[in-house]
């Protein structure tokens, strides 16, 4: 017993996880939330409800928001009409974009937190990947491993559709791996597009038109070790 115990003692790192490198990214479009209430009922066909316009208007300027990203355009929109109106079948489309761009954008924000830490990418030993952007199979982690040219033996862990919380979550399982796997180099991207949630409003459904008026795209970076 005491064998094994003195094994186990050697795989284990040496003092606390630290967080050795972060980086974010966003995508190229960018709308000022001063004019999002103009673009949104525009793009949505949707400017003779003009209560809802006004409510919208109103969380908007109350917001503290000054701009948000998105990977939505109006030629996207356009080309897949089914996007902007509610409960229009739609999840095709969607998920047609999400598959390809999740990873990319998670790309963009991986390989900047990989400059800074200045290391060669083979040293990465782990990969956890989280969105609730889509799902896929085999999932964005595997996409993102052959977009960064990482080791194809590196450890991976995706986690899909876990919400707000998942950032903690795998903040704590970064930190798990890197302190009971000596050497361990935990690279850590959290990626969301919200092409899943746009939709046109509707006056019963006032909760889809308060997360219009919030959320933005960006994926986020991390190295844990």
């Amino acid at each position: 017993m005491a064998h094994l115990y003195e094994i186990r003692e050697k795989q284990r790192a040496h003092g606390p996880a630290t967080i050795l490198a972060i980086a974010t990214a966003n995508p190229s479009n960018c709308i000022y939330q001063s004019d999002f209430t103009d673009y949104y009922f525009r793009v949505t066909k949707s400017d003779h409800m003009t209560d809802l316009k006004a409510k919208l208007k109103r969380i908007c300027e109350k917001s503290m928001i000054e701009k948000r990203y998105i990977h939505l355009t109006e030629k996207m929109l356009k080309e897949n009409p089914n996007i902007s109106t509610y409960e229009e079948p739609s999840l095709n489309a969607r998920q047609d974009i999400l598959v390809e761009e999740v990873p990319k954008l998670g790309e963009k924000a991986a390989s900047k937190a990989l400059k800074e830490w200045g290391r060669a990418r083979s040293d990465i030993t782990h990969l956890i990947f989280c969105s609730t952007s889509g799902v896929d199979m085999p999932g964005a982690d595997y996409q993102l491993v052959r977009l960064l040219g990482l080791k194809p033996s590196t450890k991976r862990f995706m986690l899909y559709h876990q919400g707000c919380f998942a950032g903690g979550t795998v903040l704590r399982l970064a930190k798990d791996l890197a302190e009971n796997n000596v050497g361990a180099r935990v690279l850590v991207v959290c990626s969301e597009i919200t092409v899943v949630t746009f939709r046109g409003p509707r006056e019963t459904h006032l909760d889809s038109l308060v997360g219009q008026a919030l959320f933005g795209d960006g994926a986020s970076s991390v190295i844990v070790g």
